[in-house]
């Protein structure tokens, strides 16, 4: 790596009407900053409809394959909101909450007032759940149904469901409140696929670009999103926002000069894709990682990176704010990461009075990573925060560092495995993963090519200063430097530039970050598919295969996506044929049951996706649910999960009876099923309850009726209600 000033080699050829006067600007011109290089206004709203187009395509596509999977358009009202499992049916129940009281304001209140949800504690719900996006879509359908009225924006039918089941009402169309809620995370997701074409076409200079990276998303669509089979999961309203967010992270890092306008735009896209989900300050601390690498190898200065961390900034407060001062967005390890790459960036006159390159980039790794888990530790301590601490624990627990009853129930769940070799398989078959190991590869080629570039003209501009008589090596400086096509800074103006391939050398960093994560908790892979995919634009980018002929590059592309479309179209057509229908009658008796032989009062306990299930769908009052992040609550889910322990129903009794709880709910299948060894209920309560291991479970001791004080309230072949006698 070339050691020398940060912009002292750029990208963009001496504009010569700016020497002596600043250039008059025209609309054009203004434009042209926010556009791919040599892309008039014709062309951008080319990219622009095609952009269009595959959004409403997204969209079309995930609702068709949301249909068929569940044969929604037939299901009653109560077996739509049992197919929203787990903690699915959590936050939709706050969204039928809103919709569903005598005005908004009363919906809201009971929200952020909520004492069903963790009886008999009263919590902010929207604090604690980001809940805003079933905020703002109830609130958007109580206007939708004011103004239209809904009736004549659905259609109801009466189905006859077969099996011995009763004919049930089903209604279609966005004036049912379900299908409002379903369809907007849809048309949320096919804006998504727009952002991503365009950021794949910004990226690549090229329509080409483009087209290559959305048919890669759609090719291995299983393995880059969920949406369509879980679309009140947080994911499903946050991620679209991060693409945007990254748009405007390389917007800054790839602009001329960046100021106030770029802060702003990633600070909105941030808040927006932080206000719906608990993960994504994690997802950001991987890109502050990755900025913070471009900027160490002197890809971009301390401004432009300041001018960007300020967005992130600005984002992280009026999320705390929007969240009432949530404790976990202080005290993870994202705030403790902005403040150190400030500090270390605030530095920058000293980094540069160290000789020797590779020492300074050592040292500013050291003190970032130390600065991070130095304030980290320190917020922690102070704000006396741990709802995070699981997640130190569950990484040391796949590594065999650790272990307890909370590092179970997430390590046993096949998505927090790590990734399985089932991934590299199907990304291969259809040249994704190979065509962006190509990419990784060349890339990183062209960017060391560069470096020595850069070093040799540095090197000559060193000897020509010591032989000023050399005339020959002077041309020779011009002629490099001119093919570089380096961006000149004015004299009269302090514009701090940025390296060629900066941007390039971003995305590089973020698909390593995302690779990271989803290789330790395949569940993330979420991030890292999308990104392999974005990649695959740089096939057609000039700034990468530039050694190539524009005419032999778009061949290849072009070859290229023909052999990605004979496995994607299988894999599309292997979506298209699922035929599913949603029906779980053992549930459906239970909930029945609830809704017509217990109190409206009435406190039920059980495991977290069916106490889930008796809130949405009964809105009894429960002690536990499936939102593990709160140490509260998984202390609570702890207590409850004795039913499934070998303790004595005397303690289990006592336990249950401290948590005022008056009925628990006992499942079959979490009693008896063991996904892998030493995942077993028994066995996972065995490793902290020793003394009591070789006895008989409370539930199997309660199915065979041996479980006083506790008596039978209701039971099928699946579930086994027992009446906590106060």
């Amino acid at each position: 790596m070339s050691k020398g000033k940060r912009g002292s080699a750029g990208n963009a050829p001496v504009d010569s009407t700016n020497r002596g006067g600043r250039k008059r600007q025209t609309a054009q011109s203004v434009l042209q900053d926010y556009l791919p290089q040599k892309y008039n206004v014709g062309l951008a709203a080319v990219v622009v409809g095609i952009a269009l187009c595959v959004g409403v395509m997204h969209g079309l596509h995930l609702s068709n394959l949301f249909e068929n999977d569940r044969f929604f358009s037939h299901l009653s009202t109560l077996e739509r909101e049992m197919s929203f499992r787990t903690e699915m049916g959590l936050y939709y129940s706050y969204y039928k909450t809103v919709v569903q009281s005598s005005s908004f304001f009363s919906g809201l209140n009971a929200v952020m007032f909520d004492n069903v949800t963790e009886y008999p504690d009263t919590i902010n719900t929207l604090k604690r759940f980001n809940l805003y996006p079933e905020v703002v879509l109830a609130a958007a359908y109580r206007v939708f149904f004011a103004i239209t009225g809904g009736t004549k924006w659905k259609s109801c039918y009466v189905i006859n469901r077969g099996h011995g089941q009763p004919p049930v009402t089903s209604c279609v169309g966005i004036g049912d409140e379900t299908y409002f809620y379903v369809y907007s995370a849809f048309a949320l997701n096919g804006i998504l696929m727009s952002l991503f074409f365009l950021l794949a076409v910004y990226l690549s200079d090229s329509i080409l670009g483009g087209i290559i990276a959305t048919a890669s998303f759609f090719y291995n669509h299983s393995e880059a999103t969920r949406v369509m089979w879980t679309p009140p999961l947080r994911e499903s309203f946050s991620y679209p926002f991060l693409f945007a967010q990254m748009f405007c992270v390389t917007w800054a890092v790839r602009t001329k000069k960046p100021g106030w306008i770029q802060t702003a735009s990633i600070a909105i896209t941030g808040i927006l894709f932080m206000l719906p989900w608990q993960f994504a300050q994690f997802a950001l601390l991987t890109q502050t990682v990755s900025l913070f690498g471009v900027y160490s190898f002197l890809y971009i200065g301390p401004k432009r990176l300041r001018l960007i961390l300020y967005g992130q900034l600005v984002a992280l407060a009026v999320n705390y704010i929007l969240q009432f001062g949530n404790a976990m967005l202080l005290t993870s390890y994202y705030l403790p990461c902005l403040v150190s790459v400030l500090l270390v960036a605030a530095a920058e006159t000293l980094w540069e009075k160290i000789p020797w390159r590779p020492l300074t980039v050592i040292i500013q790794w050291m003190l970032m990573c130390g600065g991070t888990l130095l304030f980290k530790l320190v917020l922690s301590a102070l704000l006396q925060m741990k709802d995070d601490a699981h997640i130190g624990d569950i990484l040391k627990a796949k590594f065999g560092l650790y272990r307890d009853f909370h590092t179970q129930l997430y390590t046993c769940a096949r998505e927090f495995g790590f990734m399985e070799w089932e991934f590299v398989s199907k990304t291969s078959t259809t040249l994704l993963l190979p065509a962006g190991v190509i990419v990784v590869i060349v890339a990183i080629g062209r960017l060391l090519y560069a470096e020595f570039e850069r070093y040799v003209v540095e090197k000559l501009q060193v000897s020509e200063a010591a032989n000023p008589n050399q005339q020959s090596l002077k041309r020779k400086v011009e002629e490099t430097t001119e093919q570089q096509a380096g961006e000149v800074k004015d004299a009269k103006e302090e514009v701090e530039s940025t390296k060629p391939m900066a941007a390039l050398l971003y995305h590089l960093f973020q698909l390593t970050a995302f690779a990271v994560i989803a290789i330790l908790i395949m569940r993330l892979k979420l991030f890292f598919t999308p990104h392999i995919c974005l990649m695959t634009a740089f096939l057609a980018s000039k700034e990468v295969f530039g050694f190539l002929k524009s005419s032999h590059r778009q061949a290849i592309v072009v070859l290229i996506l023909a052999l990605m479309s004979i496995q994607g179209f299988r894999n599309l057509q292997h979506q298209w044929s699922i035929q599913g229908e949603f029906n779980n009658a053992n549930q459906e008796e239970l909930l029945l049951w609830i809704q017509n032989h217990t109190s409206p009062n009435a406190v039920f306990a059980g495991s977290m996706p069916v106490a889930a299930a008796v809130k949405l769908s009964t809105e009894r009052p429960i002690v536990n649910h499936p939102h593990y992040e709160d140490i509260g609550l998984r202390e609570r889910t702890h207590r409850v999960y004795q039913v499934y322990s070998r303790k004595p129903p005397e303690v289990v009794y006592s336990t249950l009876k401290s948590l005022q709880v008056d009925y628990v709910i006992l499942e079959d299948t979490w009693c008896h099923q063991r996904s892998q060894e030493g995942c077993s209920m028994g066995e996972i309560w065995d490793m902290e309850d020793e003394e009591n291991i070789g006895k008989e479970q409370f539930c199997n001791l309660a199915r065979e009726g041996v479980s006083e004080p506790f008596g039978k309230a209701f039971d099928n072949s699946v579930y086994l209600v027992l009446r906590v006698p106060k």
